[in-house]
């Protein structure tokens, strides 16, 4: 008699996605994200090519063509395609130069309240005792409004690009703590950690080498929407003034300059800001793909 065999279904995949096609095929599930990402993309190409894309340069005033409208409104030009600002800026070259000042200052502040926030959050699984005092520090720092936060450290320190984007860090650092913190306390009650503890790795090995790889997708994923609220931290600081100073063409400075001329010139507003809407949306709907692609609950679902 002869044995049975299973049989498989001809079309079926024998071998598993690998970790990178796995992921893909979950975030590529979420249209947002896909959409989210083709649009960053763009501005990112855009912000590294502004010196070759963008056609005059951002400071350069143009005194015979103050306030142009866009070229295809009555009055327009194609010489500025989305029209000037009040001192004859091309708005156009503005926008391009300003998406790398924004992107800077989101990637800077990002890494500045990241890697701190990190070490404290492990510091504070792995040490009970000082991990008290980071906590109770980190608390003092959330009960104060981030944006009131951020405009107290910029008054002090004195308004500036480098200052707003280390007060951007600052109040960005308690939610890298708590988190790091909590995803760590759980895995050190796991096999593995414990193994490696009998093995005679050393502390820093443990915190670094073991626990932290396996804390990272959480953190990836904060990191992502910590991005988008960098840039609308930093646009609200241009805004008020205490960011970027002109005639530095950066988004928010470009709102605030702006402003008084919102009914007479309503394009030297709406251009700013669409770029600040439509850039912090994309990077939100990355970052909400991104959760879904890193958690295996998720991936399980799909």
């Amino acid at each position: 008699m002869s044995a049975l065999l299973p049989v498989t279904p001809a079309d079926a995949d024998p071998t598993p996605p690998s970790g990178l096609k796995a992921f893909w095929r979950s975030f590529s599930h979420h249209k947002g994200a896909v959409l989210g990402l083709v649009w960053f993309t763009l501005v990112v190409l855009a912000a590294l090519g502004a010196p070759w894309l963008a056609p005059h340069s951002p400071i350069e005033q143009y005194r015979d063509a103050l306030l142009v409208p866009p070229a295809w409104h009555e009055g327009g030009s194609t010489r500025f395609l989305l029209g000037t600002d009040d001192i004859g800026r091309d708005l156009l070259s503005r926008l391009l130069h300003g998406a790398r000042l924004s992107l800077l200052i989101g990637g800077v502040a990002v890494l500045l309240s990241m890697l701190p926030g990190i070490a404290l959050g492990l510091a504070a699984a792995f040490f009970p005792r000082a991990g008290i005092a980071i906590l109770r520090g980190m608390d003092i720092l959330l009960a104060l409004p981030s944006l009131l936060l951020a405009i107290a450290v910029v008054a002090v320190l004195g308004p500036g690009l480098s200052n707003a984007m280390f007060a951007i860090a600052l109040v960005a650092i308690p939610n890298y703590v708590r988190l790091v913190r909590a995803s760590a306390m759980s895995e050190l009650a796991k096999d593995y950690v414990v193994a490696s503890r009998l093995a005679g790795a050393g502390t820093g090995r443990l915190m670094f080498d073991t626990v932290l790889p396996n804390c990272m997708a959480p953190v990836i994923v904060t990191a992502t929407l910590g991005f988008s609220d960098a840039i609308l931290t930093a646009a609200a600081l241009g805004f008020l003034g205490l960011g970027a100073q002109p005639p530095s063409p950066e988004w928010g400075t470009m709102l605030a300059t702006a402003r008084d001329y919102i009914e007479r010139a309503n394009w030297v507003v709406t251009f700013p800001g669409l770029a600040i809407l439509t850039t912090v949306l994309a990077i939100n709907l990355m970052g909400d793909g991104l959760r879904d692609a890193l958690d295996p609950r998720m991936q399980q679902l799909s």
